[in-house]
């Protein structure tokens, strides 16, 4: 045998030892963990659209930013509805949740230049959830991730609500990302 043909068969022979196994049965395969996945795509009851939404949803204590694709640019007023609906069945499946139902009852949202005024109802009986800066701070960084938002007040029965920032301490002063900055994740 020459020397071309000894070549021949050792690549042939790696090329099949190398094979990838089978499984018996077909397995589910989940998209690693980073700023590139998009799971509210593989939910059918996810909007999905040319338009880019920010949502401020929670994991492991901490605040995430999410990008949901829509049909049109939200407004401000579908970007708190969205906000507070929570995430999706497919979000939820990446361990996404919200700290809103039960902490903060957020009613509506008016825009006066860069500054959202956010009015919050007094919360429900039925709420005994501690998490509020988180609730607080969902509403805040979703809200300025709008390029038309730069800081958010609230307010109750008309007059100024002072809100837990993650320093602990109370504002009813316009407030940004900064103030929620330690409880937000890294992207």
């Amino acid at each position: 045998m020459n020397h071309r043909h000894l070549v021949v068969l050792a690549l042939a022979a790696l090329l099949t030892s190398c094979s990838i196994p089978t499984d018996d049965a077909p397995r589910v395969v989940r998209a690693p963990q980073g700023p590139f996945q998009s799971s509210a795509s593989a939910d059918t009851s996810a909007p999905v659209g040319p338009a880019a939404e920010t949502l401020c949803f929670v994991r492991d204590n901490r605040i995430i930013s999410f990008v949901r694709r829509v049909d049109r640019p939200p407004t401000v007023e579908d970007q708190l509805r969205h906000l507070l609906a929570g995430p999706t069945t497919a979000e939820r499946d990446t361990d996404l949740t919200t700290a809103l139902p039960g902490a903060v009852n957020a009613a509506g949202v008016t825009v006066t230049g860069t500054e959202a005024r956010v009015v919050v109802d007094k919360p429900g009986e039925e709420a005994g959830r501690s998490d509020e800066v988180l609730a607080f701070g969902q509403i805040v960084c979703t809200l300025t991730s709008r390029d038309d938002v730069t800081t958010v007040t609230f307010s109750r029965d008309g007059r100024p609500l002072r809100v837990p920032r993650a320093d602990g301490s109370l504002s009813e002063q316009p407030l940004t990302r900064v103030d929620f900055a330690p409880l937000i994740a890294p992207r």
